[in-house]
C-alpha cells in the first residue's frame, strides 16, 4: 500500500530509485531559487579573513594543480587542519579561472545546490515522505545561519565535506537495503567517508550519525549480520543495549578512520597554536561554552537575525544565562529519550544535532569565538528533521488542511529566502562584512582589528587607526591589533609612537618579532635610512641570530650614502655575527663583512675578505656576485670604503 505521500514502503526501501518527474522538478526549483539567493556573489571580493591563506596569498593555490602541489596539500597542516582535497579544489579553482573570487563563489554555490538536492533525494528514498524532505532540503537551502558556509570561499571545506557525507549516506542506505550486494555499497561508503574528512574533520561524528540511521528510518537497530539487511522495514523499533551495542561494532572501520583524524587534526592544531590549554580556558569554561553554543545554536535557528562572522567569547558567562541553556537543553533531551518509540524522528534529530556539533562546541578550544554559523551547516539537519515530522504530525493531530499547512510551510522558506539574500549581500567584500559584524556583536575588538587591516591595505590611514585605536580600548593586550597599529604608524612616519605598540605586541606574542625586519626592510627600499636603521637594530634587539636582518643592517651602516648613517665599527658586529651564523659560506654576506671592515678602516682585512667572498661565490657559481666583489677587492687596494650612490632628488 502506499504511504501518505504517496510511495510504497517497498520503493523507498529499494536501493536504486529512478528520478521521477516530480523529484526532479523539485530539484531543479531548489537550484534555481540557490542561484537567485546567491547570484551576488558572482561580484563579491575574497575577504580579508582567512580568505588570504586560503587562497589569493597562497602560492601552493594560486599556482594551480601540479605533482608538487598536490604533495603539499597532502603533508600541509596549514591554517591549523589537514585537508588535503580542500585545498585540490582551490586548484583546481585556480587552475580553471585564475584568481577571480567570483568563479570561486560559485563553485560553493553549486556544491550547496547539490548537497540541497542530495539531501532532499536522501531522506526521500529513506522515507518515502516526499513534502516533509523536500521540507527539511529547503530549510537547509534556505537558512541564514548556512550563509556563511556557502558565501565565504575559505569554506570550501565545510560544502565539499557535505558533498562527501551525502555520498556516504548514500552509499551506507544501499548497503543496509541492498542485501546482495551489502559488502561493495560498505566499502564505497567508507570511501566517501574518508574523502570527507580529508575535506574537514568535522565529519568526525558521522559512524554515531549512521547508528542513529539505524535506528530511525532504516530500522535495523537490532540484529548487524548480513541476513538482517532483508528484515521487514515494520519490525519492532525498540532501543536497547544490545542493539546500540551491535550497530556501534558494524561502524568500527568508521570509528578508525575519525580516531586517526581525530589525531590528525588535533596535532595540526596544536602546531599552528590554535589550540587554548587548560591553564587559559578551564574545563569548567569550556562546558559553560559548551550549553550557550548548544542553545545559542537553535535561538538563531528559530530567529535567524544578527548573524555575524564572529561571536566572541564573554570573560564570564551569567549564571542564570547558563542555568536556562541547561534547564532547555535537559528538558529536550528528556523529550527525545521519552519519545524514542513514538516519536523516532525526534530522537534521531535532536541526537544527530546534538552529536554533530560535538568537533566544535568548544570542549576542544579553538580560537576566541565560542560559536559560529558555519557549524551549524550539517548538525542543523537534525533540528530541520524535527520541525519536518514534528510539524506534519501537529499539522494532522489538529486536523489542519494539507494546503493551509503547505501554504504555512512555503510561507517560512520564503521569509527564509529574503532574510538569507539579505545576509549574503554583506559578503560582498571586508568592509562590508566586518562593518554589519561591529554593527550587531557587542565590544568584538577582533573584528575592529580585521577591518582596521584592510582599510590600512586600502590606504585609509584614519579610518584604520581608528578601528585598531577602538580594539584596544576593548582589549590593551590585544597583540595583534598592537602589531598592526605600530606597523601603520611606522608606514606613515611616527617611528617612536609605531615602537612603543610594536614592543608590546612581541612582549605578548614573541614570534610577531620579524616584524621589525620587515619594515627594516620596507623602510630601506624607499630610501628611509635611518628608520630602517631604527627598525633593524630593534629586530636583532628581539631575534639576535637573524642573518638576514644582521646582513642588511651592517649593509647599511658600512655603504649608506648619507655619511650621518655609517657606523663602521658597529658594521663589523653584526657582519661578522652573520658570517659565524652562516659558516662563512653565504658569498654576498662575506661580501657585506667586507665593505664593513672598509668602512671601519680595516682595508688589508677588506681586500681578504673580498677574496674569499669570490672563492665562495665562484664555487656556488655565482658569476655576478663574483665580479661584484672584484671590482670592491679593487677599490679597497686603493683604500677606499664603498659607498652607495646618493638617491636622486
Amino acid at each position: 500500500m502506499p504511504n501518505a505521500e504517496g510511495m510504497t514502503k517497498r520503493e523507498c526501501r529499494k536501493g536504486w530509485l529512478p528520478l521521477t518527474s516530480r523529484s526532479v522538478i523539485f530539484c531543479t526549483i531548489l537550484g534555481v531559487v540557490i542561484l537567485g539567493l546567491y547570484g551576488s556573489l558572482y561580484r563579491a571580493e575574497f575577504v580579508g579573513y582567512d580568505d588570504g591563506e586560503y587562497f589569493y596569498q597562497n602560492q601552493h593555490v594560486i599556482s594551480g594543480l601540479s605533482v608538487e602541489n598536490a604533495a603539499w596539500a597532502f603533508t600541509a597542516t596549514s591554517a591549523s587542519n589537514w585537508h588535503p582535497l580542500t585545498w585540490l579544489s582551490h586548484m583546481l579553482d585556480a587552475q580553471l579561472f585564475g584568481t577571480r573570487p567570483g568563479w570561486a563563489h560559485l563553485v560553493n554555490v553549486f556544491i550547496h545546490a547539490t548537497n540541497s538536492a542530495l539531501l532532499f533525494l536522501l531522506l526521500n528514498r529513506m522515507t518515502g515522505a516526499f513534502w516533509r524532505s523536500g521540507f527539511v532540503a529547503g530549510l537547509f537551502a534556505f537558512h541564514p545561519v548556512h550563509v556563511e558556509s556557502v558565501a565565504w570561499i575559505s569554506e570550501r571545506k565545510d560544502v565539499l565535506s557535505t558533498f562527501f557525507f551525502m555520498l556516504t549516506l548514500w552509499g551506507y542506505f544501499n548497503c543496509r537495503s541492498r542485501r546482495e550486494e551489502a559488502t561493495g555499497w560498505y566499502v564505497l561508503a567508507l570511501v566517501f567517508f574518508a574523502l570527507g574528512l580529508m575535506s574537514k574533520p568535522m565529519l568526525a561524528t558521522v559512524p554515531f550519525v549512521l547508528v542513529l540511521l539505524d535506528y530511525w528510518p532504516l530500522t535495523r537497530f537490532g540484529d548487524q549480520s548480513p541476513s538482517s539487511f532483508a528484515k521487514s522495514a515494520s519490525e519492532d523499533r525498540k532501543f536497547t543495549v544490545q542493539g546500540f551495542t551491535w550497530s556501534l561494532i558494524h561502524k568500527w572501520p568508521f570509528l578508525l578512520l575519525t580516531a586517526a583524524s581525530c589525531v590528525i587534526t588535533y596535532l595540526a592544531q596544536a602546531r599552528g597554536g590554535a589550540v587554548e590549554t587548560l591553564e587559559h580556558i578551564p574545563l569548567e569554561g569550556r562546558l559553560a561554552n559548551a550549553l550557550a553554543a548548544y542553545a545559542g545554536y537553535l535561538g538563531k535557528m528559530v530567529w535567524p537575525s544578527k548573524l555575524a562572522i564572529l561571536y566572541l567569547r564573554p570573560d564570564v558567562w551569567p549564571l542564570w544565562q547558563l542555568a536556562l541553556c541547561a534547564a532547555a537543553l535537559t528538558a529536550l533531551t528528556f523529550l527525545a529519550l521519552k519519545w524514542a518509540r513514538k516519536r523516532p524522528y525526534f530522537f534521531v534529530g535532536w541526537f544527530w544535532y546534538v552529536g554533530m556539533l560535538v568537533p566544535v562546541i568548544g570542549l576542544v578550544q579553538v580560537g576566541n569565538q565560542y560559536m559560529a554559523d558555519r557549524y551549524t551547516y550539517l548538525p542543523m539537519i537534525g533540528c530541520f528533521i524535527i520541525l519536518a515530522w514534528g510539524g506534519w504530525e501537529l499539522a494532522q493531530r489538529l486536523n489542519v488542511q494539507p494546503r493551509v499547512a503547505a501554504g504555512f510551510a512555503g510561507l517560512m522558506l520564503v521569509l527564509l529566502v529574503a532574510q538569507s539574500f539579505r545576509q549574503a549581500r554583506y559578503w560582498q567584500n571586508t568592509e562590508t562584512l566586518f562593518g554589519h559584524c561591529l554593527n550587531v556583536t557587542k565590544d568584538n575588538f577582533v573584528a575592529h582589528n580585521i577591518l582596521g587591516a584592510w582599510l590600512a591595505r586600502n590606504q585609509k590611514f584614519d579610518e584604520a587607526k581608528g578601528h585598531f585605536l577602538a580594539s584596544l580600548r576593548i582589549a590593551p593586550e590585544h597583540a595583534d591589533s598592537l602589531n598592526n597599529l605600530g606597523v601603520l604608524l611606522a608606514e606613515h612616519g611616527d617611528t617612536e609612537e609605531a615602537l612603543g605598540y610594536l614592543r608590546q605586541a612581541v612582549r605578548l606574542k614573541p614570534g610577531q618579532a620579524n616584524v621589525f625586519g620587515k619594515l627594516g626592510w620596507a623602510l630601506d627600499s624607499q630610501g628611509k635610512t635611518g628608520r630602517a636603521i631604527i627598525f633593524y637594530r630593534e629586530a636583532l634587539r628581539a631575534q639576535p641570530d637573524d642573518v638576514q636582518v644582521c646582513n642588511n643592517l651592517a649593509w647599511l651602516l658600512a655603504t649608506s650614502s648619507d655619511s650621518n648613517f655609517r657606523n663602521g665599527e658597529e658594521a663589523v658586529k653584526w657582519a661578522e655575527h652573520a658570517c659565524a651564523l652562516t659558516s662563512f659560506a653565504q658569498a654576498p654576506v662575506v661580501g657585506t663583512l667586507a665593505a664593513a671592515y672598509a668602512e671601519a678602516g680595516r682595508f688589508e682585512d677588506a681586500v681578504a675578505t673580498a677574496e674569499k667572498a669570490i672563492g665562495v661565490a665562484q664555487a656556488a657559481g655565482q658569476n655576478d656576485v663574483s665580479e661584484r666583489n672584484r671590482q670592491l677587492r679593487d677599490l679597497y687596494r686603493a683604500r677606499k670604503p664603498f659607498h652607495e650612490e646618493p638617491a636622486p632628488k
